[in-house]
């Protein structure tokens, strides 16, 4: 689940959907299943992840290949773009508290989200 820090309300949508309704449609259902599996894998136990940082710098041989191969029809920006919204979907569907910023690491703008675990207090009943 993934929190607004500053609402403390969750949050149940995907940003810039259309995007996301464009590529998904280049992916399998096993192809996105399998990305979110191992988003999810690489989520658990953990307290912080940086989008950006998630993948590694070669998806070849990885779940994560098609997104470029196929979803994004080979455009390095689009990938990023649509793997960004992946993760996003994956701290979303996630059974844990989440929230997410922008931060900066020696004055330099991280490329991507960094998701944090929060705990409880912001699930209202």
């Amino acid at each position: 689940m993934i929190y607004a820090l500053d609402s403390e309300e969750e949050i149940k949508t995907i940003p810039h959907a259309r995007d996301y309704d464009r590529w998904r449609k280049g992916l399998t259902d096993a192809e996105h299943e399998a990305i979110l599996e191992a988003l999810t894998k690489k989520i658990s136990d953990t307290e912080v992840q940086t989008s950006s940082w998630m993948p590694g710098k070669s998806w070849a041989n990885t779940p994560y290949e098609p997104i470029y191969t196929k979803a994004c029809n080979k455009s390095y920006e689009q990938a990023a773009l649509f793997f960004g919204q992946l993760v996003w979907e994956a701290f979303m569907n996630h059974s844990d508290y989440w929230a997410f910023g922008r931060y900066t690491l020696n004055d330099v703008p991280l490329k991507g989200l960094t998701y944090f675990k929060v705990y409880p207090r912001f699930h209202k009943s």
